[in-house]
């Protein structure tokens, strides 16, 4: 057979693509428990968009299959063999400060924006799109194909879970979720709960007392909005004036305010991927710091103090005594994504800890719940998943070089992350794309978006990708 021309093929698709990517990314596939039915156990949002996509494969001529509403897959050809891509429809909520529709799926100066555009409808629909492009030139292959779809990636993996529990484990596959070229080695990713417990009594009538804190809404976000509620008593003048010059100096907007009795703070922060905390600023940390000047009642002192003491300035759990390095994955990191604090019940961390591959986990853990008692705060864990690794001379990432470098002459380097991928769901699999190198990682913030030239760079890519992968 003649040498195809993979990005001649995916230029010929474009504008077929941007509009079906489009009717993806306009759909609010945020995880919604609140909103569930039968049919749509993570509520009907997430539901939507994975019926959209079985429903564009089943137009399309591919097989469809829907596994428990939580997940499905399209699949093309016969054979024992099974090569799959592993994609997520679900998004993290918009939040705030956009300039464009966050789910408009606008396109401007050469990109498409949306919620979801990078992360990770858009290199899903890249992926659909390499798999049609096989299908529809009738290349031979002698393995199966599929594209698998999750819709509770960014939180508890369910879909994923279900999934594997009801269908079989490919031989090998890729998550168009990350970055190029290959990204064989992931951290564990460890999601825990440090919970403030009643060491010490409520304490009334203190000059200043915290009624309740909040920011973030997820384990793997980087806080951008905190909000603090305070009964302050006498004159709140000077207070003000300390609270401006603070967010002068820590370059930051905020607000203040009464309400029903109460004085109110909040301050914007940076939001971003809870896999590099120091990439954003972090709301809530940034509030507490300011918080931690006053005179407070006891159990909010004690709240605020803990969040300075263990986060404040570090990321890498040192005063957890957790901090570890090594050469495979790189750093340990901490990123406090949720904070909440009433005066009842006391204060919660809610913490997304990326480990190294060679970090001690159970002595870790020992070390974060033995600090964190010291501080009277009780660990509770979550989630844990382990690390993930293949080698470098295994088939799957051979070949995937090969096809890399053909596309883009450029050398296909080995990568090591913090994040967590659906790569680490396969016996062997790797992520694989579709952010390029030297592109802005805009995922999780606002304005997100992906490059149109990149999304048919990575449609070729994801074609010769599957067509090398089953052939043999």
């Amino acid at each position: 057979m003649a040498n195809i021309d993979w990005i001649s093929e995916a230029k010929k698709r474009k504008a077929d693509m941007i509009r079906d990517l489009q009717g993806l990314l306009r759909i609010k596939s945020v995880l919604n428990e609140h909103d569930q039915t039968e049919d749509a156990p993570l509520g009907k949002g997430v539901k939507k968009a994975l019926d959209y996509m079985l429903q564009l494969g089943e137009k399309d001529g591919f097989i469809a299959k829907n596994v428990g509403n939580v997940a499905g897959h399209l699949e093309m050809g016969s054979g024992a063999g099974l090569i799959a891509a592993l994609c997520h429809v679900d998004v993290v909520p918009e939040g705030d400060g956009w300039t464009k529709d966050p789910y408009g799926g606008e396109v401007e100066d050469g990109k498409i924006y949306a919620r979801g555009a990078i992360d990770d409808k858009g290199p899903t629909m890249a992926a659909y799109y390499g798999m049609k492009i096989v299908k529809e030139l009738g290349l031979p292959i002698e393995k199966r194909i599929r594209l698998i779809i999750g819709t509770d990636e960014e939180s508890d993996w369910r879909c994923v879970h279900h999934y594997f529990q009801h269908e079989e484990m490919p031989d090998m596959g890729f998550a168009p979720d990350a970055d190029f070229p290959i990204i064989h080695s992931e951290k564990g990713i460890c999601d825990f709960d440090l919970v403030q417990n009643n060491h010490f009594e409520k304490e009334y009538g203190a000059p200043k007392t915290l009624i309740s804190f909040v920011a973030g809404r997820r384990y793997n976000m980087v806080p951008d909005h905190a909000r603090a509620v305070l009964d302050i008593q006498g004159d709140h003048t000077e207070l003000l004036q300390l609270f401006n010059h603070f967010k002068k100096e820590q370059n930051i907007a905020g607000s203040y305010y009464v309400e029903s009795g109460y004085l109110v703070m909040e301050v914007e922060g940076v939001s971003a991927h809870g896999m590099e905390p120091d990439n954003g600023k972090n709301a809530g940390l940034l509030l507490a710091s300011f918080l931690y000047t006053l005179k407070l009642d006891r159990r909010g002192r004690e709240f605020v103090k803990a969040a300075v003491h263990f986060f404040f300035g570090d990321s890498r759990g040192r005063a957890l005594g957790v901090q570890h390095e090594d050469e495979i994955t790189g750093e340990l990191t901490i990123n406090v994504g949720i904070m909440t604090y009433n005066e009842e019940d006391g204060g919660r961390f809610g913490l997304n800890m990326r480990y190294p591959a060679t970090f001690p986990f159970e002595k870790g853990i020992q070390d974060i719940a033995s600090a964190a008692s010291s501080a009277h705060f009780d660990f509770v864990k979550i989630r844990n998943l382990p690390p993930h690794y293949v080698p470098k001379d295994h088939e799957l990432i051979q070949k995937l070089i090969k096809v890399y470098e053909e596309q883009t002459n450029e050398k296909a380097e080995l990568l090591s992350i913090s994040g967590g991928t659906y790569a680490r769901s396969l016996t062997a699999g790797v992520a694989f794309g579709a952010l390029f190198p030297g592109r802005d990682d805009v995922a999780h913030q606002k304005d997100e978006y992906m490059h149109i030239d990149d999304l048919i760079k990575a449609t070729a890519i994801y074609a010769q990708a599957f067509h090398e992968l089953a052939r043999s």
